[in-house]
Formats: C-alpha cells, structure tokens, sequence
C-alpha cells in the first residue's frame, strides 16, 4: 500500500511563500522514517532538518513541494474571509501534490478548524479515490507527515536565505518578531510600498502602512 503524507511551512509568516510538501513511500518501509529520527520539524535545528531531507528524499518513493508566493496568497485572502479562503487554497494545493503522488491513503496536517472539512474539501479536488487522513498536529503524530514537514521547512528556509541576501535580515518573517515588523516599518518609510515578497493582506502590514498614511495624514 502507498502512503503519503502532506504539510505545510510559513502558513502565519507575512514575509516569503507559504510552502507546501509531500512524501509517498511504501506502508512496510515506514519505520525507516523512523530510524532517521524524523519528528515534528519544529522540534528540529535547522541543521538537523537539512540532514534528514537528504535522507528522506533518498529513501521515500517520491516527493513533491509547491510554493506559494505572496501575491497568489494576497489575491485569495483579499477576495474573502482570510482563513476560509487561505484553507481552501491550502486544500487545492494539498490536493495537487496528493494527485502527483497518487497514494492509498494521504494523512495531511489539518489547517481547517474542522479537521473532517479539511480533508473533505481535498477530496473534492481529486479526480481518483484516495483515503484522506485530515488531523491536527499531524506532524507531531504520523512520521511520513513529519517527513513532509521536515522538506517544506528546508525549502522555506532557503527561501528566507534568499530573500535575506536581496533585503537584509529581517528576521523569521512572523508577526510576532519585532525585527520582522520593524522592516515593514522600515519599507513603507523608505518606498511608501511593500516589496513582492510582504504579503500584504496580512493585517500587521496593514497596520504598519495604515499607521504611515495616518501620520502623514495629521501633518497635512
């Protein structure tokens, strides 16, 4: 039988892709996922994590990543309510990478609140019978999910890299990082505007272009 797992990297960034990866092995080779030492990719160094792709994709069937820009983020999130249409674009996207693989069964980190609406909407998307698996903390759970999140890490961390040497350091890229936040402010100071890789529906870029306009609003 032919299992896959799915997951995702940078779903709450506002700077860079949201990535998203997926692995196939065969059920009886399952536990080598196991002997690598593949958990949860946030429990993980970044070293550890570059490591154990090499071997993950040495060893699993097949894998496949797709990556989500800003401006593909950006277009769905501002024609609705963020997280709906986000979940649906995760499930469309979840659901490519499944149609690639083409497993048996598919377990895959639910985004949804409801994790069985999760898994339903990927469902819908593909065009053959496939077992889906829609749970939260999957990562934590299944090891071919971990697997699937170890990859989408890696490549999201290249990406930051990349973005870093065209930008500057502007930290991990989440809201919660006032580096992150202080390069905003320091864009729309500098550009009056966000550069490609912001995601600008994200409401705390908003906020900090909001805040500019307001200020310039009050000297006039």
């Amino acid at each position: 039988m032919l299992i896959a797992g799915v997951d995702d990297a940078g779903r709450g960034c506002v700077i860079g892709p949201l990535i998203i990866a997926g692995v196939l092995m065969k059920d009886n080779e399952l536990p080598k996922l196991v002997e690598l030492g593949v958990k949860d990719s946030k429990l993980l160094s970044p070293r550890r994590r570059e490591t154990l792709a090499v071997e993950i994709k040495r060893i699993v069937l097949k894998y496949s990543v797709i990556k989500l820009a800003p401006k593909d983020i950006d277009k769905v999130v501002e024609t609705g309510r963020k997280l709906h249409k986000l979940n649906r674009l995760e499930a469309q996207t979840m659901a490519k990478i499944i149609e690639l693989l083409a497993p048996d069964i598919a377990y895959v980190d639910a985004s949804d609140v409801l994790e069985e609406r999760f898994g339903q909407h990927i469902s819908e998307l593909l065009p053959f019978k496939v077992e889906i698996v829609s749970e939260h903390k999957a990562d934590s759970k299944y090891p071919i999910v971990s697997a699937a999140s170890i990859i989408a890490k890696v490549e999201r961390d290249k990406e930051i890299a990349e973005l870093k040497e065209k930008y500057g350091d502007f930290g991990s890229g989440y809201p919660s990082d006032p580096k992150t936040i202080s390069f905003l402010r320091q864009c729309i100071e500098k550009f009056g505007e966000y550069p490609d890789c912001v995601r600008k529906s994200w409401k705390p870029a908003k906020k900090v272009k909001s805040e500019k306009d307001s200020h310039q609003a009050r000297l006039i």
